[in-house]
């Protein structure tokens, strides 16, 4: 029986055809995954796999798709969530102030927040079921990019937007932006707005740094989280990652800082941007099907 004909698992062979998995994770229709793997876009533990009958351990094979790594553990779920302000980023607060609970309460499954951002600041907040690379990726060693949108008090000028760049000297030791704007039509007479992106996970950074140049923070918004955008997510909205995006966190986590900072969009099978531009998976928003979306 060709792989084509059945992607399931045989009596004598419980693994699923790669195929199969490849749909079932939500990456793009059966017909389409098998044009991908038989255009050589695929590869399991690092080798390209040509044969449509190829069975594969969805538990310990680790499968790219265009060099980016597929979720095939359909349990585990990713979520963006566009946090206000005044709420905690803890999913229960000792202390009875807001927390996540009061988003997260249509997901049936336990979610564990990647990192936190301060209680008076909102924006993209990565929330997931996979307690693992919620770990890895908050842990300090990992250099995930991170972009901010600043409203801060006073003009902001060039002069001061090199400084965030060239670095500056913080009690806890130098710190330097990776790159740092002042954004069209953001200065005021009492107010700029600017845009700060750096890797650092050091509390309170952007507001420290800010102040540390002359320009407190009055209002701070988090816009991207390594390869994950907010885009017109409203305050306070949740919602699932697609299969793309999911792949592009995945594979952040895995391959480190140049991954995470490379900007990763979601694309379409076909189109052959490869790996760099997240092109060739298919982006659907909740790909299983199930509850949890925005609130």
């Amino acid at each position: 029986m060709s792989g084509s004909e059945s992607g399931g698992a045989s009596a004598a062979d419980p693994r699923p055809r790669l195929q199969k998995a490849l749909a079932n994770a939500g990456v793009a229709s059966r017909r389409a995954c098998e044009a991908l793997i038989t255009g050589g876009r695929v590869e399991v533990n690092g080798e390209v796999v040509f044969e449509l009958g190829s069975r594969i351990d969805a538990e310990r094979d680790e499968v790219r798709v265009d060099g980016v790594i597929v979720q095939l553990d359909v349990s585990k779920r990713y979520f963006v969530l566009n946090k206000p302000r005044g709420v905690v980023s803890t999913m229960r607060d000792e202390h009875g102030r807001p927390d996540l609970r009061e988003f997260t309460d249509r997901v049936d499954d336990r979610l564990y927040n990647v990192g936190r951002l301060d209680t008076d600041t909102s924006g993209l907040l990565v929330l997931t079921n996979d307690g693992e690379l919620a770990h890895r990726l908050a842990h300090p060693s990992f250099g995930v990019q991170k972009t901010y949108v600043a409203k801060v008090r006073g003009r902001v000028t060039p002069a001061v937007i090199q400084r965030l760049k060239d670095g500056v000297e913080l009690e806890d030791g130098p710190i330097r932006a990776d790159a740092a704007k002042l954004l069209p039509g953001g200065a005021t007479g009492s107010h700029s707005l600017v845009e700060v992106t750096l890797h650092s996970g050091r509390n309170r950074i952007v507001r420290r740094m800010l102040a540390a140049v002359g320009h407190p923070v009055d209002e701070l918004v988090r816009r991207r989280f390594g390869p994950l955008h907010l885009g017109a997510l409203r305050v306070g909205e949740l919602r699932e990652l697609s299969a793309a995006e999911r792949g592009a966190l995945l594979s952040a986590a895995e391959d480190g800082e140049d991954h995470a900072a490379s900007g990763i969009t979601a694309g379409r099978p076909g189109d052959g941007k490869g790996a760099r531009g997240m092109r060739g998976v298919a982006a659907r928003g909740n790909p299983h099907g199930r509850g949890g979306g925005s609130r």
